[in-house]
């Protein structure tokens, strides 16, 4: 099927009145709707924009190709619009979009349909065929330009590999949908390997299928393979290979670079079970912190929402939820119930999550029981918290993967039995033992160590805060904020609210503080980082850091200091002023929760708007002017 039959002279728009990407996708849609290709506009509408949130279709090159499969399309087809002087639509590159695609394909979309819409994506990677289109005066010519292009192509089989001498580099490309990133990214890789003389390979997992499927012979013959997706793809046979794992835009824009780590060799080596040679993942993280991360990123869910029903509970009076009290209130009280059992299990599913991290599914089990000891045995001291639960993962994960290792010479037929029996029960009576051996020290430590917390006073306690605060804004939720999170979360549950007060405070500052400074200093920020500062100001407020990671992916040198700055500051006047805080999270929504009632609350707020607006002064100084960068 030629592109042509899907792009007709009745779904063009050669001169589009949109001055917004929201504008141009809804224009597009009402042509596909007129020209009789939707079942239902406004839920095809909704299918594009779902897209969208998945990651932006402005690819770069002044290239949007917004799509979707839906059962709202009626029949397959593409619509076409033309901005010469370009609409700002987010693209990977930043730059306005000139060229719109929009592609509505059926839930039933066969092969044809599919080859003929991810042909388009590849045509657009030709910069000469992007610029005719641009030239175009009529529709017809827009048509007759797409024919001449397919008839260049026609007849043309795609190449198994790059006729070159050199080490074979095989790659694999794919997409949530499989339509038009998938095939760009091939494209591109392709054209840039052919440019510089590198043989090369590349499977594409797309709608339509896996096309040029990467044999067992090519993968012996290569070294290293690129992976650049961004939806799961099946690395089995990659065993033993070097494997780069990126986004599938980075393929796109970065295909050079891409390139030159693989002719290095740059990557970790990939093993089947999931682990890489240098104990590294794909985002170059030591397997420590993987490990750590992912019990911390998985006990999240249970601080958030348990520690907030808890923190509305006091609202309804501070002994509301016991029954022996004057405030006792029913409701206070299943708030509490609820929240306090979901803090229950924070050690134990950190200790389950980072012992599952490293021996997959087996070491779950272990870790949980080790986590649960960890909180319960010795729970008149308060047990050994975090400290025994952060070891009870490690130790239930290196264990479960010795008893796996213990137990691959056992017959054949008994590896049924090895995942439902051996393993859990080897591996929970081992960690269970060793943490009952280990544990009362380890809660002697642990009590030890907040005795001493709780003895600072003066200028120590403001180190210590300077220390927690600045740790919040390093990385913005990655492992240094995580670390100081989590020291915060220890202290609170061990009864010290001073911790937490600082960490929580510390946290609210980079997206406060990037929020007050593109308000303040608009000259130092694009239009796309002033409205993402208007969201900063929310982000901020509920206590979510996250929110400045934006601008300091765009200018690290100058907003990761200035956060740190004014977050150490906030933490230090938050120590100094003795601000203890019972709820682990919701920022402002939890204020009322301050000890000290309205003047603890009130320099609560003080300290973080301090460090805020120390901040955002800094970035103030720094940043340089937009207009004459």
């Amino acid at each position: 099927m030629k592109i042509t039959d899907l792009l007709k002279k009745d779904t063009m728009l050669l001169s589009t009145d949109a001055s917004d990407k929201n504008g141009i996708l809804d224009e597009l849609t009402e042509k596909l709707e007129t020209a009789g290709r939707l079942n239902d506009r406004d839920k095809f509408r909704e299918a594009i924009q779902a897209r969208e949130d998945q990651s932006t279709t402005g690819v770069g090159d002044g290239i949007a190709i917004p799509h979707a499969k839906s059962e709202a399309v009626k029949e397959p087809a593409i619509a076409f619009a033309r901005s010469r002087e370009g609409i700002e639509y987010e693209s990977l590159d930043s730059q306005p979009a000139h060229l719109f695609f929009m592609i509505a394909a059926t839930d039933s979309a066969d092969n044809t349909h599919l080859n003929a819409l991810s042909r388009l994506s590849s045509f657009l990677m030709d910069t000469d065929f992007r610029e005719n289109l641009l030239k175009a005066e009529s529709e017809e010519e827009v048509m007759e330009i797409i024919n001449t292009k397919e008839r260049e192509e026609d007849g043309e089989e795609e190449e198994e590999t790059t006729e070159a001498s050199g080490d074979l580099i095989l790659a694999v490309t794919a997409c949530p949908t499989g339509i038009a990133h998938t095939y760009m990214a091939a494209d591109k890789l392709k054209d840039t390997a052919g440019q510089r003389g590198i043989p090369i390979k590349v499977q594409t997992n797309g709608s339509s299928g896996v096309k040029n499927r990467l044999t067992p012979d090519d993968i012996e013959r290569a070294d290293v393979i690129i992976v650049a997706a961004d939806t799961k793809v099946d690395m089995s046979g990659f065993d033993g290979k070097h494997v780069i794992e990126v986004p599938v835009s980075k393929a796109i824009h970065e295909p050079d670079k891409l390139l030159d780590r693989a002719l290095q060799k740059d990557a970790p080596v990939h093993h089947s079970d999931g682990k890489k040679e240098d104990g590294e993942d794909s985002k170059g993280r030591s397997g420590i912190y993987k490990h750590l991360m992912n019990g911390v990123s998985n006990m999240l869910p249970f601080v958030v929402g348990g520690g907030i029903l808890i923190a509305f509970s006091f609202f309804f009076g501070i002994n509301a939820a016991d029954p022996e009290s004057d405030q006792y209130n029913r409701f206070a009280e299943m708030l509490d119930t609820v929240g306090g059992n979901a803090f229950f299990f924070l050690v134990p599913i950190l200790a389950g999550f980072i012992a599952s991290s490293i021996a997959d599914r087996p070491g779950f089990a272990p870790g949980v029981v080790g986590g649960y000891i960890a909180v319960s045995s010795g729970a008149a001291d308060g047990g050994s918290g975090f400290l025994g639960g952060l070891i009870a993962g490690f130790l239930a994960g290196y264990l479960t993967l010795a008893v796996k290792k213990g137990l691959e010479g056992l017959p054949a037929w008994l590896d049924g039995l090895k995942t439902v029996l051996f393993y859990p029960v080897l591996a929970i009576f081992g960690t269970g033992m060793i943490m009952l051996l280990i544990n009362p020290p380890l809660t002697g430590v642990y009590t030890g160590l907040l005795s001493w917390l709780e003895g600072l006073s003066g200028a120590n306690v403001a180190i210590l805060g300077i220390i927690v605060g600045g740790m919040m804004a390093v990385d913005m939720g990655g492992p240094v904020n995580k670390a100081a999170y989590t020291f915060g979360l220890a202290t609170l549950d061990a009864g010290n609210y001073s911790i937490i007060a600082a960490a929580m405070a510390g946290g609210m500052v980079p997206p406060l503080s990037l929020a007050l400074a593109s308000t303040f200093f608009k000259n130092k920020f694009t239009k796309e980082e002033r409205e993402a500062g208007k969201t900063a100001y929310a982000l901020g407020a509920c206590f979510i850091t996250e929110g400045a990671i934006p601008f300091a992916a765009a200018d690290p040198a100058r907003v990761i200091p200035s956060a740190v700055v004014g977050s150490a500051a906030t933490g230090a006047l938050t120590m100094l002023f003795g601000i203890g805080l019972t709820a682990p999270h919701g920022g402002i929504f939890v204020i009322g929760l301050v000890e000290g009632g309205f003047t603890g609350a009130a320099l609560y707020i003080l300290a973080i708007a301090a460090g805020s607006i120390i901040s955002a002064i800094m970035l103030g100084f720094l940043k340089k002017d937009v207009r004459k960068a």
